[in-house]
């Protein structure tokens, strides 16, 4: 590493501090998401409470904005920015038992992968994310979707306790009962918007001996096709057994044209699995299960996720049901890619279960009724073509946001 700037440290930084004037820079300013690409004043990688504290007030100090990274999987890229400051955890690895083994203990830089390997071990499932190089610390704070969902609830749902630094470079406790309302919001409101979470607390769920991993698809599907499925989807989610989670993508790629692929966790026997798929299966589509530990599940599902992507995508909550005509219209967003675009997709994220059983107003995740999550997205690879896949997701997404009611914060879009 090169020799950082002296006058940094004089002024009160602390930890590893990477500026554009590094050769580490260029590696250190990119997110999960390549789309994005933003170029901080410093960024400060934080290993303990003391090193956020300097950086917070040296930012205020100096009147530099602050931006918050963990995993970096942002996908509008708001834990970095132009010109300011990042506060980026990722060094903080810290994850423990505690409570007599009731409650798991885990500090802001762990990441999904992390998470699993230390409960997997120990025979605990987790209601984390997917993609294992997210940080279990953003994912929570947005609500936290995951293939544990409507069996275990969302990932805020477990959050017993935080601990975070202000914008005064205070440590604050938050729980039910120290700084309430604080507790309340960061259970769904959004990383990065009420200070630096530095670790956080969950009740762990019981210890479990397997489960199923359940993968779904159509083969060569039409338009039609595809919209059969929707109606199937959402019949099938009303009074569907809370034991089993899936995301569904209706898609096309350059590779397959149009194709209905999805992937679920079920928390029993995969014959159990079979008869709640069901419906799917006398709709033409192949499925295939699969009894495995949960902690090899969810390897399986993390292997499947590239190290980066440049896309744009985001997500509504779908509160009722769909017509034939709104469904072909669905169907027929992703009819055509844009130029450049290997990959475009609308995504049925399945909610409901224990999902539902905590009052919209307990927690900043208001949209506790919603039957599912549905997305839009396309990916590039070319950066030629960045903004002709921005522009084809635009008024798609118009289209679905007439149809659905609110946004999930975990799928930030930044033309709402």
């Amino acid at each position: 590493m090169l020799v950082i700037k002296v006058s940094l440290y004089e002024d009160g930084l602390t930890g590893v501090i990477i500026t554009p004037c590094q050769e580490e820079y260029e590696k250190a300013r990119q997110e999960w998401n390549r789309a994005v690409q933003k170029f901080p004043e410093v960024i400060v990688y934080c290993s303990q409470i003391s090193d956020i504290q300097n950086a917070i007030h040296y930012a205020r100090r100096h009147e530099m904005g602050i931006r918050i990274r963990s995993g970096g999987h942002h996908y509008q890229g708001y834990s970095t920015g132009n010109g300011v400051l990042v506060i980026d955890v990722s060094p903080m690895k810290g994850i423990r038992l505690s409570g007599s083994g009731q409650c798991i203990v885990m500090e802001s830089g762990v990441q999904n992968r992390e998470v699993y390997n230390f409960v997997g071990e120990k025979g605990y499932p987790f209601p984390g994310g997917t993609c294992p190089t997210v940080g279990a610390a953003g994912y929570t704070l947005g609500g936290g979707w995951g293939y544990s969902s409507r069996f275990l609830g969302l990932g805020c749902d477990s959050l017993k306790a935080a601990e975070i630094v202000n914008y005064e470079g205070k440590v604050l406790t938050a729980d039910e009962t120290c700084n309430p309302d604080l507790f309340w919001a960061l259970r769904g409101a959004g990383g990065g918007n009420f200070g630096v979470v530095t670790s956080l607390t969950y009740k762990l769920p019981p210890r479990i001996t397997a489960v199923t991993l359940v993968d779904l698809e159509y083969i060569s599907p039409g338009l039609e096709e595809m919209a059969g499925f929707l109606g199937v989807w959402q019949k099938w989610l009303v009074g569907l057994d809370p034991r089993i989670t899936m995301n569904i993508s209706m898609y096309n790629s350059p590779q397959d044209g149009l194709g209905i692929f999805g992937r679920g966790l079920f928390y029993g026997s995969a014959e159990e699995a079979a008869a709640v798929l069901n419906p799917f299966e006398r709709d033409g589509a192949v499925l295939s299960y699969e009894e495995l530990s949960f902690y090899q599940a969810m390897e399986k599902i993390q292997s499947s996720y590239p190290d980066s992507e440049k896309f744009q995508s985001t997500g509504r909550f779908v509160q009722r049901m769909y017509g034939e005509k709104e469904r072909m219209q669905i169907a027929g967003l992703i009819a055509e890619r844009a130029e450049g675009s290997v990959y475009a997709a609308v995504t049925v994220y399945a909610l409901g279960g224990k999902i539902q059983e905590v009052s919209p107003v307990s927690t900043a995740y208001f949209y506790r009724d919603a039957s599912y999550i549905m997305g839009i997205q396309s990916v590039w690879e070319n950066d030629c073509y960045g903004e002709i896949n921005r522009q084809w997701l635009y008024p798609r997404f118009q289209y679905i946001k007439g149809l659905t009611e609110g946004s999930y914060v975990n799928f930030p879009y930044n033309r709402l």
